[in-house]
């Protein structure tokens, strides 16, 4: 059983198709690209994954569950995170509290607790201090833990969004862009720790990213899509000599 699936997946606004019969499968600890032009439905894809948007037609399923119809948090809570192609932190919380709200659906107490100040409230607060502090060490970004999550720099704040994604202990990481906005150098880093974090936490990552040379360096397998539909689909390798793809990205003619 794929860990991921989504099986004949459409979705439609009015008469626009964003996307048509979407069939994508992720097994565990796979590190899996999805690309494609502009406006092709990616961003899509994740919103329909994660509850913002129900399907049309088709079905999400996590480990054979049904995922349609359930609210974005539910699906958080059975194990998918998203990043957001524009960051979307708390940017008056200092960084370690980003990572911190991220925990409190799982927090074990309840409001008298909080209200109380009781024994239950104050060790579990310290556990899920602990725990977004060794986040943000993994992250290297221990050192900006009491700052505003919005002064960071452009590169901190899309790390500091992984760690707070991190923090719901995720089965499979969605993310959106991660790479926009940084330099050679941050994008070279940011490979590393993706293939990292995947590792260390036992993770399936689904990734929407235009840089190419990060898709390459770091996924096992690619999906393309163009106007809501898949084209190609294997290794990047195989992605770059498709004559579909490279149709798609560069215009008619050029193949």
């Amino acid at each position: 059983m794929a860990l991921l699936e989504c099986r004949n997946v459409s979705r439609h606004f009015g008469g626009l198709r964003a996307l048509s019969g979407l069939d994508l499968s992720l097994e565990q600890g796979e590190v899996v690209g999805l690309i494609g032009p502009n406006g092709a439905g990616k961003t899509t894809v994740f919103n329909v994954i994660t509850g913002v948007f129900p399907p049309t037609e088709g079905e999400v399923l996590l480990e054979g569950r049904v995922l349609n119809g359930l609210k974005p948090y539910r699906i958080t809570q059975l194990g998918i995170a998203r990043t957001f192609q524009n960051i979307r932190l708390f940017r008056e919380m200092s960084v370690l509290h980003n990572v911190m709200a991220a925990m409190h659906p799982r927090c074990g107490y309840g409001l008298v607790d909080a209200l109380l100040r009781t024994a239950r409230f104050g060790r579990r607060e310290r556990e899920m201090r602990d725990e977004a502090l060794a986040l943000l060490e993994r992250m290297n970004l221990a050192d900006r833990a009491h700052d505003k999550a919005g002064s960071l720099p452009y590169g901190d704040q899309r790390r500091l969004e992984i760690a707070r994604a991190l923090a719901t202990h995720p089965k499979v990481l969605l993310l959106d862009e991660p790479a926009a906005g940084m330099n050679p150098a941050e994008v070279d880093e940011l490979v590393e720790l993706i293939r990292g974090i995947a590792g260390d936490f036992g993770l399936t990552v689904l990734l929407i990213e235009h840089q190419m040379g990060l898709v390459m360096n770091l996924c096992e397998r690619l999906v393309v899509l163009d106007f809501g539909e898949v084209i190609a689909k294997g290794t990047p390798g195989e992605i770059q000599r498709n004559p579909r793809v490279l149709e798609a990205y560069l215009g008619k003619g050029v193949v």
